[in-house]
């Protein structure tokens, strides 16, 4: 079996969006990397239509599909097309391997789906580390406030009372 010269996975995680809360690659991306045409793509997905359910593939809004060429300067020649691309998630993109079942999308899928894994732990060790931080935040929100009243304590020590001072001269 000839192997095939494959993307570096840091490139195929700049493919990755998150969409409606799920990490998804968009079908012209998906279908560079597995080396068809979108269109060829997407006529795999129309004839294998049960293998592709709402949680490992879905069409874009327009407001999706706008926002998303207007961000991103690669998808400037989706600018002008009446179709709404296909974003499919991580186990869309496998079963895409097997309904496309050519050696390319067979050997990429295995690239793809480590490049969701590393995503996928790469946001669990910074929501591990956020709520690390928001402890200590409230840590020293504690500690501030303990400060401070140590800090107005000293300050009420320090001031010397005005004495009181006794009238000089005549009482009429």
């Amino acid at each position: 079996m000839k192997s095939v010269a494959l993307i570096p996975s840091d490139q195929i995680e700049k493919m990755i969006f998150i969409i409606r809360g799920e990490r998804v690659i968009i079908d012209s991306d998906i279908a560079r990397l597995y080396g068809v045409s979108t269109k060829r793509l997407n006529e795999q997905v129309k004839r294998n239509a049960g293998r592709f359910p709402p949680d490992f593939m879905f069409k874009l809004n327009k407001d999706e599909w706008v926002e998303l060429v207007a961000n991103c300067d690669r998808f400037k020649n989706l600018k002008h097309s009446s179709v709404l691309s296909n974003v499919f998630t991580e186990h869309g993109t496998m079963m895409l391997a097997n309904v496309l079942r050519s050696t390319r999308a067979i050997e990429m899928s295995v690239y793809v789906v480590r490049a969701f894994v590393r995503l996928r732990e790469i946001v669990s060790r910074n929501h591990d580390l956020a709520k690390k931080i928001e402890e200590l935040e409230q840590l020293i929100a504690t500690h501030d406030k303990a400060i401070c009243s140590l800090f107005d304590a000293i300050r009420k020590l320090m001031s010397h009372p005005e004495p009181k001072r006794c009238k000089i001269g005549f009482n009429l």
